[in-house]
């Protein structure tokens, strides 16, 4: 079982930066595969990025590849994501979750434990 935890959502002009974190409790978070997704009202919750186990393999949605970086420290059980020269359309609730797998997992379905979200508001 793994807790999630996520922190560092705002408000935030175009062009600007915010750093999400997700701070898990339970064992074994280096057994889990992390990820950030999205969603907006009345859309699906989309996928952002990715990390595997052991922090050496990344993956993105083309929408944020160059823009946004997903890193993680095992030792403190924290995953984040740093979001540069954030847009408008970035607004969404942000969510970390959780994937019993090695790999940097894309599938919403392939995660099992989720955060309860964190606000991100970018204006024009």
């Amino acid at each position: 079982q793994v807790q999630l935890v996520e922190s560092g959502g705002g408000l935030v002009q175009a062009g600007g930066s915010l750093r999400l974190s997700c701070a898990a409790s339970g064992r074994f978070f280096s057994a889990y595969a992390m990820g950030w997704f999205r969603q907006i009202p009345g859309k699906e919750r989309e996928f952002v990025a990715a990390v595997s186990r052991g922090g050496g393999t990344t993956d993105y949605s083309d929408s944020v590849k160059g823009r946004f970086t997903i890193s993680r420290d095992n030792a403190k059980n924290t995953v984040s994501l740093q979001m540069n020269s954030l847009r408008p359309e970035d607004t969404a609730v942000y969510y970390c979750a959780a994937s019993n797998n090695n790999y940097a997992i894309t599938s919403r379905s392939r995660y099992t434990y989720w955060g309860q979200g964190t606000q991100v508001s970018v204006s024009s």
